[in-house]
Formats: structure tokens, sequence, C-alpha cells
């Protein structure tokens, strides 16, 4: 069962975990899950290596960069087996902002509907955007060669991990045209420094679009085959019955593994909880959406969705990426209330109620947003 958040420096725990802040949360110690403070992930577009959430199954391995090799295999012509230099100089070097997103994010509010028993309950932390850097992954199999035969790409880590079947390492895969795409990475570099060991170091995949358990760590092989992984992860743990998942139909269980996240607004001052002692108050978020679509509006109400006015938008649209946004709101004092919701490229929207879409495991909550907090009088 996941532990309650704590400060990273409480309990006994070490107040400097390498390359983290002390001011992260806490979910569990072993393995490390852990992710900031939801006002800190506002102050700017990129969040820094140090402040990123970390979702962990297993303990971080240790790996020898020198003696590292990814092996591509499968349905290809020619196997290769590449080191982590002859990936850097082999392959142009492509630089991607992404945001990844837990699949559990915002879980914590579908715990209010029924419980989600061994799951962590994240909140609106688990989630980051950075700048990637790397190998196009279509660059690397172009040069392996696919077999039209194949028909997803499967991706192994080097981490090692307990499960009911017993070890394994974590896994999964992508239908071969996202696999293809230019924008997901074969990423060595995040927000131009190396991958600190927390976030896959020496080489791990980066998926943009889609939930962040498809972007591996600690890279270890590349299988082009005809069917969706068998591994664990993918077979058994990060699965939901849904019918518009574009990786393809449903499966014989009716669950078909998860692939790109939904639109979903998130209000990040202020807090929840919080008293606040001016009016208008200022309101400050972040929304996103997957499957390469952007992010066209937001709206807040202050009386539970019946009237709604619009958040501005801050920058221009870009997928893949999160977009701010921000809003000045008129409130009487007292307890208050404000929702939020967007809207996508593709004319998608949120479902005002976490009831409607609560599921066993707590993946992909993006019902509107609340926050409860009191204007000072």
């Amino acid at each position: 069962m996941a532990a309650t958040s704590v400060p990273l420096s409480s309990r006994g725990v070490p107040a400097s975990i390498p390359g983290k802040r002390s001011c992260l949360l806490l979910h569990e110690r072993s393995p490390l899950n852990a992710g900031p403070p939801q006002d800190l992930l506002r102050r700017g577009l990129t969040t820094p290596q140090d402040l990123f959430f970390v979702r962990n199954h297993g303990t971080v391995p240790a790996i020898d960069p020198d003696r590292y090799r990814l092996s591509v295999g499968g349905s290809v012509r020619q196997t290769l087996s590449l080191s982590l230099d002859e990936i850097r100089d082999r392959f142009p070097k492509r630089t991607v902002p992404a945001t990844l997103l837990c699949a559990g994010y915002r879980r914590r509010e579908l715990l209010s509907v029924a419980p989600i028993p061994d799951e962590i309950p994240w909140g609106g932390e688990a989630i980051g955007n950075a700048s990637w850097s790397g190998a196009s992954l279509r660059d690397v199999l172009r040069a392996a060669g696919g077999d039209p035969t194949a028909r997803h790409a499967a991706f192994t880590g080097l981490d090692e991990i307990e499960v009911e079947e017993g070890s394994t390492e974590f896994g999964g895969s992508i239908p071969i045209e996202k696999a293809k795409a230019p924008e997901v990475l074969l990423a060595y570099e995040m927000n131009g420094e190396p991958l600190s060991p927390l976030h896959g170091f020496p080489l791990r995949l980066v998926v943009p679009g889609y939930v962040g358990a498809r972007s591996v760590k600690w890279l270890s092989t590349i299988t082009l085959q005809a069917h969706p992984s068998t591994n664990y992860f993918q077979k058994n743990a990060y699965r939901l019955a849904r019918t518009d998942d574009p990786s393809g139909a449903l499966e014989e269980d009716g669950r078909a593994p998860l692939g790109a996240f939904p639109v979903n607004a998130f209000i990040c001052t202020p807090r929840e909880g919080e008293s606040v002692v001016a009016s208008p108050v200022q309101v400050e978020g972040y929304a996103l959406t997957g499957g390469g679509g952007t992010v066209e509006s937001v709206e807040l109400s202050a009386d539970g969705g019946r009237r709604w006015m619009t958040a501005e938008l801050l920058g221009k649209p870009r997928p893949w990426v999160w977009r701010f946004w921000q809003a000045a709101v008129d409130l009487p004092p007292g307890a208050c209330r404000l929702v939020a919701r967007a809207v996508d490229s593709r004319s998608r929207t949120q479902p005002e109620n976490a009831r409607t879409i609560w599921n066993p495991k707590g993946y992909l909550n993006n019902a509107w947003h609340r926050v409860d907090f009191r204007l000072a009088r």
C-alpha cells in the first residue's frame, strides 16, 4: 500500500536525495516515488531535472555507460547492438519539448469515489515538462530495416522488479506508426544536461503525448513485432477498458494498453484549503492534451459549472507541451470553489464528474478540476 505523502526531509528520509530538491512530496521510499508541490510546477514552462517527478517500480539500476549496449531486433533486416557513443555519433541529435505525466496523475480525486488499493495516491504532482534530446527512434529503426509485418515496437528496461509472476524488467510497446513518428526519441539529455540515474541514464525512450509508462527508462532492448508487448506492465498493469485508445482495438479481456492521455486542465493557485486575502483572485494553472493535439481554451466556473469565464492562454499552442493559463476572478468573501476545464484542437473536453470515469487502477483522471479555498473578509 502506498504511503501518505510527506516531505522527503522528514521521517528519517535523507534531506538530500541525489539530484533532487528536499521540497518534493514523498509517496514511497522504496521504490522511490515522489513529485513537486504543484505551485512550483507553474513557475516555468520547463521543469528542472531536480524538481521533475519520479515514478519507479523497482530500484534504480547502476549502469556503466562504457559497457552499455542497446539491442535492436525482432522483425528487422539487421540486428543492432549500439553503444551510447555510437548512438550519439551515428544518428543526428534531435530535441523535442514534451510533457510527461504518470497514468495515475490525479488519482487522489478518484479515491474519493471508491478505494483503489495498492496504488500511489498521486495528486497533481505526477507531471513535468522537459526539453528532451537524443536520437530519433525513427532513424534507429531505419538503420535496422523494419519488416512490413511489424505492427508494434516493444521496449524493455534494465531495472529489476518483483511482481506476482516473479522478477521482471519494466517494459511496454507502442504502435509502429507512433514509433516512426518524428517526435519519439531515444533520449540521453534532459534540459540540455545528461539524464540523471533517476530519469533513465544512460538512455530512455520518450513518447510525447502518451502516458509516462510508455517512456521506458534505462532502455535495454527494442523489438519490432506483430503484437503488443507481453511484458507484465503492458499485459497486466497499464491497461484500461476504453474504446477511444489510438493504440488499437480492445483485446480479449476487454481492455486496451494505455496510450495517448486525454485533455486536462489543472489549477495550481490558489491551492486547496488556502486562505486568499484579495479579490479579484489571481488564478493560475496549466492544461495539456495528448495525441498530437493542442490546448485551445480553458474555462473557469465559480458556481459549479452553471456559468463559465474564459481564461487567458499564455504562449502559442504547441503539440506535446502543456500550456499555461491565468485569470482574475471576482469572488465574494467566504468559502469558494473554482472549477476548470479545457478544450483541445480536436474539440475534446473533460467530463464533469470523476465518478463517471472511476476505474480499478485509478488511471487517466481528467474530470473537471476543483479547488476549495477561502477568501478572507
